[in-house]
């Protein structure tokens, strides 16, 4: 039970330090919506979502007001587009991510997620329909976001379809040149995906998931940032740790309240709290910030994968007590455009490329809303993706590449987002090429560690 001085305390982190419930998404199956009449399917998709959706938002609403609880976003995932696709006739993927558009238009959400695709053993119907799809769907939408998994602890990583995404990484920032190259923003490449995840841009509603339920994202760097900078001088590292997982706890308690209100008011079950710390631009709100909290002079330097490791480690000890369902990425996000803390790294040429890979092996995801020059060419798009997934693959973690290729702009240029996604500035990138590595296609085997049945 959290006595007054807890509750005291969520009020002025959510009033003085920018916590936030960052996203209540809600995971529609569309299963049922599949049509051999494409014309048929996605009228049934529009249908089902905007009956499902149409009470999101004034549940949210209502529920900010009377506990005066931000929560940032709205939004909505989805099945895998690519498994509808597979039981229909000559279908046009764009036309299905239209009816997408359409519908979060419709019920006013930030983001819908699950033009999707599954293929870390191999392709099935509709899954390369969809993935040569994506450039030109991302660019036709604005809500529409999209995620392809090409690797898996348990099944390897596909390298045909590494080659694949290092081409549609580029053809999607080229399709919004004139916007941000906004597309690329809007695609993440995985390796063992997860199937409850809130956060956008990678969320996708798995087929295990129930047909309609409820995910909370968590957010809270600054409550963290805060809580160190109050009460962390003199304590030993394992002091730290304990700091972080007592305020991890807090945090968490708020996205378990929220959740069960919203599975209440929607008549929804209840899926699962994502505790990860989701940074924003706002200065103060930033992972960078944490570690440099905790000691370091800036983030990217020596001693920034170990802290890190650390604070990781602690955020999710901290809240699987504070919720039965914790799920999705849960820890702690490194993209850089969306943390001032590591705008301002990397700025410096503190925080290079190589430096957030390493990060990798101990956070949530992996190298996230990263700007690169804009003649890099796929085959080292797909070097990175292989890079990330080979990460994830032997470490049994989720990890995810969201890099976007400037087109037209050179290391020292910035793209600018804006809102929650913020801006960044063009990174090098070893332009070594991994051309012929990369055309080998076929399958990078399973770890041996997959092997625990």
């Amino acid at each position: 039970m959290l006595n007054t001085n807890d509750i005291l305390e969520s009020i002025r982190m959510i009033s003085d330090e920018n916590l936030d419930v960052r996203t209540v998404t809600m995971g529609i199956s569309l299963l049922d919506c599949a049509d051999p009449d494409p014309k048929k399917a996605c009228e049934k998709i529009y249908h089902k979502i905007t009956t499902r959706a149409e009470r999101l938002i004034p549940a949210a609403e209502k529920i900010s007001a009377a506990y005066g609880i931000p929560i940032v976003n709205k939004r909505i995932s989805v099945t895998p587009i690519a498994m509808l696709l597979a039981s229909a006739v000559d279908p046009d993927p764009v036309e299905y991510a239209r009816t997408l558009d359409r519908a979060a238009k419709s019920v006013g959400v930030n983001f819908i997620g699950g033009f999707s695709a599954l293929v870390h053993k191999g392709f099935s119907a509709g899954d390369e329909l969809l993935m040569r799809a994506i450039p030109q769907a991302l660019a036709q939408t604005e809500f529409v976001c999209s995620s392809v998994n090409i690797g898996s602890t348990k099944s390897g990583i596909n390298m045909d379809a590494v080659r694949m995404m290092g081409q549609i990484v580029r053809q999607a920032a080229e399709a919004t040149q004139d916007n941000q190259c906004m597309g690329a923003a809007k695609l993440v490449v995985f390796c063992n995906a997860p199937e409850d995840n809130p956060f956008m841009a990678g969320a996708f509603h798995g087929p295990g998931e129930p047909d309609c339920v409820i995910h909370v994202g968590v957010s809270g760097p600054g409550a963290v940032r805060a809580a160190l900078k109050k009460s962390a001088a003199g304590l030993s590292t394992d002091g730290v740790a304990e700091l972080i997982k007592r305020t991890a706890f807090k945090i968490t308690r708020m996205g378990q309240l929220v959740g069960n209100l919203m599975s209440q008011e929607l008549d929804v079950p209840f899926g699962i709290v994502d505790l990860s710390l989701a940074p924003t631009p706002a200065k103060g709100d930033s992972v960078a910030n944490i570690l440099e909290e905790i000691g370091l002079e800036t983030c990217g330097g020596c001693g920034t994968t170990a802290a890190l490791a650390m604070l990781n480690d602690a955020v999710k000890k901290g809240g699987v007590m504070a919720s039965n369902h914790v799920g999705g990425l849960s820890g702690a996000f490194i993209p850089v455009s969306e943390d001032d803390g590591m705008i301002q790294a990397a700025e410096k040429g503190c925080l290079t490329l190589e430096k957030l890979e390493a990060m990798t092996a101990v956070c949530s995801v992996g190298i996230d809303m990263v700007v690169i020059p804009g003649d890099t060419s796929a085959a080292i798009i797909s070097g990175l993706i292989a890079d990330e997934a080979a990460i994830g693959m032997v470490n049994s973690k989720t990890t995810a590449v969201r890099v976007i290729p400037a087109i037209g702009k050179n290391v020292g240029d910035r793209l600018n987002f804006g809102g929650l996604l913020g801006y960044a500035p063009v990174m090098p990138i070893n332009t070594g090429s991994p051309q012929a590595f990369i055309d080998r296609g076929g399958r990078i085997p399973s770890p041996i560690q997959a092997l625990k049945n």
